[in-house]
């Protein structure tokens, strides 16, 4: 079965990134990332739906991890969400779209090729629940309260979304959370 899955790691406090867009607090509890999970993850992605500030995020980068999907380790197609898209991006993987979220999620699913499509970005991943085009959440709670920044869930989604518990686990300093969304 296809799905349309958020995931990404956060802090405590639900912050996605810090204030600035700093990520390098991430990369402190790399070691304890669950990799049957990771592995999983990159297996059965197909394409990977991001937001402008995501896609930001990753490219103003200097660390490979946070520039590339999964550290490098997986490739495909990635659709970036945006009405200001950049002239000078080289990477062919990366095409940039724009539009309602449902077909910006038609599009992941299409290039996706019969695999998962993976939503990143707060803004990306509120539109698609409150549109009721997400399947499942996966989340790595890290042990650190930020403060501020880019919260995950940081817009109204349109009200009370039900999960259903998945996996909860713990891997080293990182918590696992795995919900399906209750349609």
């Amino acid at each position: 079965m296809t799905l349309v899955r958020i995931t990404t790691t956060i802090s405590l406090d639900g912050y996605m990134a810090g204030p600035g867009g700093d990520m390098d607090w991430v990369f402190e509890y790399a070691g304890d990332a669950p990799a049957d999970v990771v592995d999983e993850m990159i297996e059965t992605t197909g394409a990977i739906l991001a937001g402008r500030r995501s896609y930001d995020v990753g490219r103003g980068s200097t660390r490979r991890e946070t520039s590339a999907p999964f550290g490098g380790r997986w490739s495909g197609p990635q659709l970036v969400l945006t009405h200001n898209p950049p002239d000078d991006e080289e990477d062919p993987s990366i095409t940039f779209i724009s539009g309602d979220i449902r077909d910006a999620v038609g599009q992941a699913l299409e290039a996706a090729g019969g695999r998962n499509a993976l939503i990143f970005g707060a803004n990306t991943a509120d539109q698609a629940l409150e549109a009721g085009l997400v399947d499942e959440i996966l989340l790595f709670v890290l042990p650190v309260i930020l403060g501020g920044g880019a919260r995950l869930f940081g817009t109204d989604v349109g009200g009370r979304t039900n999960l259903e518990p998945v996996a909860i686990a713990r891997s080293g300093r990182i918590a696992h959370l795995q919900y399906r969304v209750v349609k």
